[in-house]
């Protein structure tokens, strides 16, 4: 087996559980999500390189302490031609903002593709780093997400206060002062 072109690993904690990120020749190619006590998800053959994934990691690390915004990774993710499409759309997506299956068809040139849109969302390899959990139902409510609707949550409400702090709103606006004297 040529060891540069064998998979390898690396695990670190998170808000939201332990991620596994994989790949090879330094890209990551993917980011999975599992509770302690689950079966950690990695594959025979396999290779633990924790080095090639420090600068992954210390983004990851930035991104849940609220002081990384987006990420500047080389990435691989495995799919289609228009699940390539769909995932470079996700990373289109405003930090704190939300769209929906349908806002990323017709993005995409494609109104009709919503449920294609939410299929690739789906198989979006590289969670949190590519980020499926800014789609939402077209209603507002929260949709499908391979990690869970807990973390999808989280991950949403993680990025809105770090985007607008509400410690840093004030209990009263100057106009509301003036006439409450």
């Amino acid at each position: 087996m040529d060891t540069a072109a064998a998979r390898c690993y690396t695990t670190t904690s998170s808000p939201i559980g332990e991620l596994l990120l994989s790949g090879r020749d330094g890209a990551l190619a993917a980011l999975s999500m599992w509770w302690p006590g689950e079966p950690q998800p990695v594959r025979p053959g396999w290779r633990r390189d924790d080095a090639m994934f420090a600068a992954a990691v210390a983004q990851l690390d930035e991104y849940f302490a609220g002081r990384r915004t987006g990420f500047d990774l080389p990435l691989a993710p495995a799919g289609t031609g228009f699940q390539q499409r769909v995932w470079h759309a996700l990373c289109e997506i405003p930090y704190g903002d939300t769209t929906s299956y349908g806002a990323l068809a017709r993005q995409l040139g494609s109104p009709d593709a919503s449920r294609a849109v939410g299929l690739a969302n789906g198989r979006n390899p590289i969670a949190i780093v590519i980020p499926c959990h800014r789609v939402i139902g077209a209603d507002g409510s929260l949709t499908g997400y391979g990690g869970g609707l807990d973390r999808k949550r989280w991950l949403l409400d993680h990025e809105r206060e770090v985007r607008h702090p509400v410690a840093s709103l004030p209990l009263f606006s100057a106009s509301a002062s003036a006439t409450t004297r």
